[in-house]
């Protein structure tokens, strides 16, 4: 009988101690599946929990388009010897008679070597005035001054020359071969030919964004969109400027995952499974599952749409559900899109919160010194 009450008492002790140490609450990577369904709105919370499913990925299957406007995609190719302000000009004008306007006595050509193009892009012709030089082809200037001097001189010949002057120019920056100012030329009159004048990109294709700045307008596109779409292989601009830059996208990894980090995105689509697998996975160990989560703030129309609701006004919180172990679990963290800004959640395998009470448990029991002799008694 001593025995018998021994061993209860043990088996008492055991489990006061257990419940002890459960109640203390052991360290974890964060909630698990109960608590965040106790924070959903249908539990009072200010979440909304929704599992996913085919419907609710075509709902949230929306990234941020990338493009140009129809100024960039509309304009036309500069030529390669298109004049600039700054730019200086050399012209040459004959008269058809001896005594000229502008040509000196004996003499029936004017030679005007330096003519510069001022900040306005104008230049001034004496007995044709002051002419809009700039974003002309010096053969279009030719035929300005010569339709001026017609009706003072006889049947005039003018002849126009760039003497110095870069003409059309464009600045590129950041990923490039070869960062600098390069001339559009003949070879160089759009995007992707001006690149490959600069060496190229220098990071990842997949992940590497082209922004072009004209003036006050700005377009961004991705690289590999330039060989897929001939339409946003724009014509180039003289004083446009051209950044090259990784993407800047990121997603949150936190709980049981191989990875707890802020997270770039490593492809210009991502779905939650390659998000998973780019943090290294699930741990076997500790992962469940069945508790996978990407938490985010949806807009107005997106969480109406996902909900089946017309009443929901401004960004919602939404907690988006994936099982891993149902049959067609995989395929739906497949076809899920990670945004910008997403956290992704694994929860803790229940299993993994019991081991460790019952480790905390026996150490706690056995102390700091234990022995192999005083596990045995």
């Amino acid at each position: 009988m001593t025995a018998i009450r021994f061993a209860r008492t043990r088996a008492m002790t055991l489990l006061a101690a257990l419940i002890v140490v459960s109640a203390c609450g052991l360290p974890k990577v964060g909630p698990n599946k109960n608590q965040i369904f106790s924070g959903s709105v249908q539990e009072q919370g200010d979440a909304f929990v929704v599992e996913v499913n085919d419907r609710v990925t075509r709902a949230t299957a929306f990234v941020p388009a990338l493009g140009f406007s129809d100024s960039f995609r509309n304009a036309a190719r500069v030529g390669s010897d298109t004049i600039q302000p700054g730019d200086i000009l050399g012209l040459t004008i004959w008269e058809n008679v001896d005594d000229g306007l502008l040509a000196g006595e004996a003499q029936n050509a004017t030679l005007l070597e330096q003519v510069q193009v001022d900040g306005d892009g104008f230049i001034f012709v004496p007995y044709a005035g002051r002419i809009k030089v700039s974003e002309n082809s010096p053969e279009t200037i030719r035929r300005i001054i010569t339709e001026r001097l017609e009706d003072q001189t006889p049947d005039p010949q003018v002849e126009v020359r760039r003497q110095a002057g870069d003409g059309s120019t464009v600045s590129l920056v950041g990923a490039v071969g070869g960062q600098g100012v390069y001339p559009i030329e003949r070879p160089t009159r759009t995007l992707s030919t001006m690149l490959a004048r600069a060496g190229g990109v220098t990071i990842e294709p997949e992940i590497a964004q082209i922004t072009v700045l004209r003036g006050n307008q700005q377009g961004r596109i991705w690289f590999n969109d330039l060989y897929k779409d001939p339409s946003v292989d724009i014509a180039l601009r003289g004083g446009d400027r051209i950044l090259v830059e990784e993407d800047t996208r990121t997603f949150t990894s936190l709980g049981a995952t191989g990875s707890q980090a802020r997270v770039p995105f490593s492809k210009q689509n991502l779905s939650a499974l390659e998000a998973i697998a780019q943090v290294g996975g699930l741990v076997s160990t500790t992962s469940d599952a069945t508790g996978v989560f990407v938490l985010r703030n949806e807009t107005q129309n997106i969480a109406n749409e996902v909900l089946g609701r017309t009443d929901l006004i401004g960004d919602q919180r939404m907690v988006y559900l994936l099982d891993l172990t149902q049959p067609n679990g995989m395929f739906k963290a497949r076809d899920f899109v990670i945004r910008d800004g997403d956290t992704l959640y694994v929860t803790e395998a229940p299993i993994t919160q019991w081991n460790k009470t019952i480790g905390a448990l026996v150490g706690s029991l056995l102390g700091p010194v234990a022995s192999f002799d005083q596990l045995a008694n």
